[in-house]
């Protein structure tokens, strides 16, 4: 069978490819529609129940879809073969809760008491909100959405603790009720808003200063704020917590899986 030269931005599998051989090393955001993507977080087996717990006790910023076993790098669920090492475009290195490196494949940090924990993200609903009719910026601009940190805390468990890290978007206020019908679906997504409207309310000073890549939120004639739980969570947490060591993805720079929206809905895995 025949690709197209952009067959790569609709199929997973060959997007993954891409991202393997280092041809695309930019954000997932608005590739493969229809399709679930995913944040990471690897851990030292050490750890690993710690954080399971604080994925339970912390559902709507860490909604689980797949955990792996210590020391296996490939995955079973959400893309059978791909390889956590090598097949998202970009990650981030803790070590004592500070950021040590910033890269494209972490082949060389892997260890054999790593376990790996796929959280969804919510670029997964944002191809259901366009075919909606919302045209988001950053969707259309293949960026990041403007993600902040909250003062809202998160529920601890064992080492990890820490603030809750949202993303928002600026939504017509006329559809705000409609949208977060829409969101409440994807529960494994992150699901409804955590909040829409003033982000004093969130301790957010500053729209204006996106602190996790992505573009500043810009609200025009009519648009209110709408801010949803974020994957990046671990990444504020790990800082918080002063993690021994932890691998993430780059924000903005997801797993992109086989897994449907369809399946997402359906409560697949």
């Amino acid at each position: 069978m025949k690709h197209g030269d952009e067959a790569w931005r609709r199929e997973p599998h060959l997007l993954r490819q891409r991202i393997r051989q280092g041809l695309w090393t930019g954000s997932t955001s608005g590739l493969c529609p229809g399709y679930a993507q995913a944040n990471l977080v690897i851990l030292p087996r050490e750890q690993a129940f710690d954080f399971l717990l604080f994925c339970q006790r912390n559902p709507k910023p860490c909604p689980l879809l797949e955990v792996t076993e210590p020391g296996q790098p490939l995955l079973e669920q959400l893309a059978p073969g791909a390889d956590l090492r090598s097949d998202l475009p970009g990650y981030r290195v803790f070590r004592d809760g500070e950021l040590v490196e910033q890269c494209q494949d972490i082949t060389s940090w892997w260890r054999d008491d790593l376990v790996g924990f796929l959280l969804g993200c919510s670029y997964t609903f944002d191809a259901v909100l366009a075919q909606a009719g919302l045209e988001l910026p950053h969707v259309l601009e293949g960026r990041e959405p403007a993600i902040y940190t909250t003062n809202l805390p998160t529920r601890p468990a064992g080492i990890f603790h820490g603030p809750l890290v949202v993303s928002a978007r600026a939504i017509p206020g006329r559809r705000v009720s409609e949208v977060v019908l829409i969101t409440s679906r994807f529960d494994k997504t992150h699901g409804a808003p955590v909040h829409v409207g003033d982000p004093a309310v969130l301790g957010i000073s500053d729209l204006g200063r996106s602190e996790y890549g992505g573009s500043a939120l810009t609200l025009r004639t009519g648009e209110v704020p709408v801010f949803w739980a974020c994957g990046v969570t671990p990444q504020a947490v790990a800082l918080a917590s002063r993690v021994p060591f932890m691998i993430t993805h780059e924000p903005g720079h997801m797993l992109v899986s086989d897994l449907t929206v369809q399946e997402v809905i359906a409560g697949k895995p």
